[in-house]
């Protein structure tokens, strides 16, 4: 087994698991299903081919949130291509200014496979929508070994922007909340925890389906380089003039 790690940081991200209709909402971290279909962009598989989408659905998937962002909403109008009526007034929610580290963790060769299609993407990456592209490289990593995504996780440098860090410069130590799926000892999804509708079962755009999974959210320490020692005051004696009197 090994696992398979990458920075997603931007301007703006939109990782939506209920959108629909006129309202596209997001989630406060990246989904499993916008993450797979970011790796299967990077393979350029079909978006039909449902058959290649199982092993990629199969990987176990974690998220680290290192910069949560704000959440903004836009509204957007638009006309009908054949009649140019107008269409309904849409709301669109995003991410502003986020920063997370997301991994997946399969059977070594699948990851390597993906990291390999990252580094020469089919079609480019981009963040939830593909109107959210990445603001630096994804830079994909691997580790080896049966090491455990929350491990990975926790292991990781802090991504989040130097302007990020300097604002909790007072921290030598930064505590940042990881959701992972969860997995019991055989291997078979745990029925207790959240639930998120966002594991992929077909990208078909006719038809587009997802499964419930259970997440285990957590937190993990890390270590902030801008870190700067609190300035100490001297102790107040109001007395210690009085000496000597």
């Amino acid at each position: 087994m090994s696992v398979l790690t990458l920075t997603l940081a931007g301007p703006l991200q939109s990782w939506g698991a209920s959108a629909r209709f006129a309202r596209r909402t997001t989630e406060g971290a990246p989904t499993k299903s916008g993450v797979i279909g970011l790796l299967a962009a990077a393979l350029g598989l079909d978006r039909n081919a449902d058959e290649h989408l199982e092993a990629l659905a199969a990987l176990r998937f974690g998220v680290r949130v290192d910069q949560p962002g704000t959440r903004i909403r836009d509204f957007q109008t638009a006309h009908h291509p054949d009649t140019d009526e107008a269409m309904p007034l849409s709301e669109r929610f995003y991410l502003a200014d986020a920063v997370f580290v997301a991994a997946v963790e399969g059977e070594t060769a699948l990851i390597d496979r993906l990291a390999a299609a990252l580094r020469a993407p089919a079609y480019l990456p981009y963040l939830g929508r593909r109107s959210c592209p990445p603001a630096r490289p994804i830079n994909p990593s691997v580790q080896h070994g049966d090491i455990g995504l929350q491990h990975v996780l926790a292991g990781e440098p802090w991504r989040a922007a130097d302007w990020y860090q300097r604002r909790l410069r007072l921290q030598e130590h930064v505590k940042l909340t990881t959701l992972i799926e969860a997995r019991s000892a055989d291997g078979e999804p745990e029925p207790l925890g959240d639930t998120l509708r966002d594991h992929p079962l077909s990208f078909a755009p006719g038809h587009r389906r997802y499964a419930l999974r259970t997440i285990h959210s957590s937190t993990v320490t890390v270590s902030n380089p801008h870190a700067r020692p609190r300035p100490t005051t001297p102790a107040h004696d109001p007395t210690g003039h009085l000496e000597g009197v």
